[in-house]
């Protein structure tokens, strides 16, 4: 949980300081940690890193209070001459996207240093996933000579002053020495090469997501300009995070240039011009339960800080939690107010009752945690480079139309989620048992559904290390536990091997397979001990 502490007499320059001033922040959808005479201390929920700040808060509480309603504009100064970063090619498996900017014209002092560095590292934690999926750099641009280039380097050829150490240290020497090297080391196991930022001058800046130069990257009260760079792996997402702190820094008085970044497609940064997102009163209505009109939602919006115009809602560059129109409509709840909704009891009374496929879950999940078996839950989203790795084929890649995130298809299976848990685990204790029962999706052929898609309900265990033998007596349990009879048919699967591999028939219905995954498929995954699994559609197999 990230909290922020806001002084009330900055609060006092947009509200009026009252009793129930802990109420109506709440109202905001901003959860009151603390209060006392002096500072509010707030809760920063998962979806809102834009609140992360200070001024991300007060940007918040100024449009819900009238004081400045609706989307605030920032102005972006064009890039001037030398305002580049390139990405080199050698980052292409490590950490292949950066985003950049610089803010000049501010005014720091150390009360203002700690807020941007506390924010730096709360977005770490959050939206960073612990710097793993993305790290931020800011450096004192004075100290810097642009442009800038992205790449890796091997571990022996990196060599620069970390901050707060008084000698150079190689890549190498800096995850085994300094404090941030050896929390993080653990994201750059097993690379040969290591990414680095260095300036035209040949000064590195800083080696993500680890540590900055000394020289180069520590912010002083004497720093007036900045150069701002967001490295990771999904582009959105650095895109966004770029957004949140650059505004920060125009909050605080700065003022944004924007940056040629090349990585192998140019694009000029940052980019804070609005989303565009269709808003239906009907399904505002039907979802609240209201009667608004157009009016309404043109007085609405503009509290929690959109524009708004026929239909369409202008959304905040820095909102990364806007997803699908049920986000505003919650957004429009909070304008309206919660405590003005009225409780009504249903006219329908009725008895709940599971179904008999629920049922038949909740058996086989006491079944296989009764054997020692730990059950997961995953996206029902999976990334299209997984995609490649189980060497889908086109008919088994269902695409979002627009999804926000690097999950973009839905999961023709849950073997791959289950491959993907593994990986992510490989360092941690063994044996890994595992187990999940959910939804996979495939395209309805006989367009029985609306949406054309067929939605089934699966089960997928998977052990390692593992093998044929101890996967098949998992299997013989819980077809007996169910008085189930199957048989076993060999067949080639993909990814699996040749002769330990093979498909479960119940009822003379093919239901699902059993094998020991090959080695190069454990390779693709970065997965160190052997692994077998079971996957079984619930719905073939309990036809009978």
């Amino acid at each position: 949980m990230a909290t922020v502490k806001i002084s009330k007499k900055l609060i006092a320059q947009c509200v009026k300081l009252t009793p129930d001033l802990a109420e109506r922040i709440s109202l905001m959808g901003i959860p009151v940690e603390s209060e006392n005479a002096e500072e509010i201390e707030i809760e920063v929920l998962p979806n809102r890193p834009d609140v992360l700040s200070i001024q991300g808060f007060l940007r918040v509480l100024k449009a819900y209070s009238g004081k400045e309603p609706g989307l605030k504009k920032y102005k972006v100064n064009a890039p001037e001459k030398n305002y580049k970063v390139k990405v080199d090619s050698s980052l292409k498996d490590i950490r292949p996207y950066t985003c950049c900017a610089i803010v000049k014209n501010l005014k720091f002092d150390d009360s203002k240093i700690k807020e941007i560095i506390d924010l730096q590292e709360k977005l770490h934690t959050t939206l960073g996933r612990n710097r793993k999926k993305l790290a931020i750099g800011i450096y004192p641009l004075e100290k810097i000579t642009l442009p800038i280039r992205f790449e890796a380097r091997k571990p022996q050829d990196i060599k620069f002053r970390p901050l707060e150490m008084d000698r150079d240290l190689t890549g190498l020497e800096i995850l085994q020495k300094h404090p941030a090297g050896r929390t993080y080391s653990d994201l750059m196991k097993n690379l040969d090469r290591y990414p680095v930022f260095v300036d035209a001058m040949g000064k590195i800046l800083s080696m993500p997501p680890i540590i900055n130069s000394h020289e180069t990257g520590k912010i002083t009260p004497e720093t007036r300009e900045v150069f701002i760079e967001c490295s990771g792996s999904n582009l959105e997402s650095l895109k966004k995070t770029l957004n949140i702190i650059v505004t920060t820094l125009a909050d605080m008085g700065g003022k944004i240039f924007s940056m040629e970044v090349d990585y192998g497609k140019k694009e000029i940064m940052p980019d804070l011009s609005p989303d565009k997102m269709k808003l239906s009163i009907d399904n505002v209505n039907a979802l609240l339960g209201l009667k608004l009109k157009e009016g309404d939602l043109q007085k609405l919006l503009p509290k929690v800080g959109y524009d708004y115009s026929k239909g369409k809602v202008s959304i905040p560059a820095w909102r990364t939690d806007i997803l699908h129109e049920v986000d505003i409509i919650e957004d429009v709840a909070i304008a309206y107010g919660y405590d003005k909704f009225e409780y009504t009891i249903p006219k329908v009374a009725t008895i709940a009752e599971e179904s008999p496929m629920t049922k038949i879950q909740s058996k086989i999940s006491q079944a296989l945690a009764g054997l020692g078996l730990l059950e997961i839950s995953t996206y029902h989203l999976i990334k299209e480079e997984e995609c490649v790795k189980a060497k889908l084929k086109d008919e088994q890649k269902i695409e979002l139309e627009n999804s926000k995130t690097e999950y973009k298809l839905l999961r023709p299976n849950l073997t791959l989620p289950a491959l993907r848990i593994l990986s992510e685990n490989k360092d941690n204790e063994y044996p890994h048992k595992i187990f999940e029962i959910g939804t996979v999706f495939s395209l309805d052929r006989n367009q029985n559904s609306e949406t054309g898609i067929r939605e089934m309900e699966s089960l997928v265990i998977a052990c390692s290390p593992s093998n044929f033998t101890e996967l098949k007596q998992i299997l013989d349990y819980l077809t007996r536990a169910f008085a189930l009879n199957y048989e076993l048919r060999e067949v080639k699967k993909e990814g699996f091997i040749e002769g330990r591999t093979g498909s479960i028939f119940t009822d003379k219905r093919e239901c699902g397979f059993i094998g020991e995954a090959h080695p190069d498929m454990l390779k693709q995954w970065g997965i160190k001990m052997p692994v077998c699994m079971i996957e079984i559609s619930i719905g073939e197999m309990f036809k009978a």
